[in-house]
Formats: C-alpha cells, sequence, structure tokens
C-alpha cells in the first residue's frame, strides 16, 4: 500500500513539473500585447534588438525549456550562438537573473525589456504576451 502512495505521489509531482507554462512578458508601459514563437526567438538570439531580452540563469530548467520551444535550441546550441555574437562584436547576451521574481522586476522597470517566467508568477506588474504549452 505504501508503495502505491508513493508511485502515486511521484506520479502528480512529475506531471505537475511537466505541466507548468512559460510566458513571455513584458513591461506594463511596453505597447506590445501578443507575439509568437518565432519573434521572441529573434529577440533572445540577438537577431534583432527592438526588445531588450531579460534571461533566466544559465542551467535552470525554465531557460531549457524556453529556448526548447521558441528557437527549438538546446543550452549547448544557445551558447555557442551566443559566443560567435559576442565575438564578433555583433551583439551582447541578455543579462541573467537567478529566478522568476528577479526577471520580472528587471521587466517591470524597463519599458524595452523583455522576459520569460513561469505562468504562474504572473502579477499586474508585466503583462503577458506569449504562452508557451
Amino acid at each position: 500500500m505504501k508503495k502505491m502512495i508513493i508511485a502515486a505521489l511521484l506520479s502528480s509531482l512529475a506531471t505537475a513539473g511537466a505541466s507548468a507554462e512559460t510566458v513571455v512578458i513584458v513591461s506594463q508601459k511596453n505597447p506590445a500585447t501578443r507575439m509568437f514563437s518565432e519573434q521572441a526567438s529573434q529577440f533572445f538570439l540577438g537577431k534583432s534588438n527592438l526588445f531588450t531580452p531579460v534571461d533566466q540563469a544559465e542551467g535552470s530548467h525554465i531557460r531549457a525549456d524556453f529556448y526548447q520551444k521558441v528557437a527549438d535550441k538546446d543550452p549547448a546550441q544557445v551558447k555557442a550562438l551566443w559566443s560567435k555574437l559576442v565575438f564578433t562584436g555583433k551583439a551582447t547576451p541578455p543579462k541573467e537573473y537567478p529566478n522568476n521574481a528577479e526577471v520580472k522586476k528587471a521587466v517591470a522597470a524597463d519599458p524595452k525589456a523583455i522576459g520569460y517566467i513561469d505562468k504562474s508568477a504572473v502579477d499586474d506588474t508585466v503583462k503577458v504576451i506569449l504562452t508557451l504549452p
């Protein structure tokens, strides 16, 4: 009986983690209201400077999941791309923050900033412009 309960708990925890949604956010002062994944990837991969990207910490699950969903790239591919851009002087990588709260705070304070956080961390200081399943 104990094994069944433990198995059920572990299964529900795995399902809860897998079902977390990531959202792309901007400041309430930013006029953007919607964005496609392809557009978001342009900002986070240094192909456009219309927005200032704000990244989650390197090695975090949300960061790996985000880049996989918007750009179909794993962390090593993203790091290699940014290394090349920095080396050639074409771009500066996004500033990293350690968690959802810090990303949200940085985005809320800068009308040009764009970031991504867990949907559960959204409040009225930021605006969601894209939801990634």
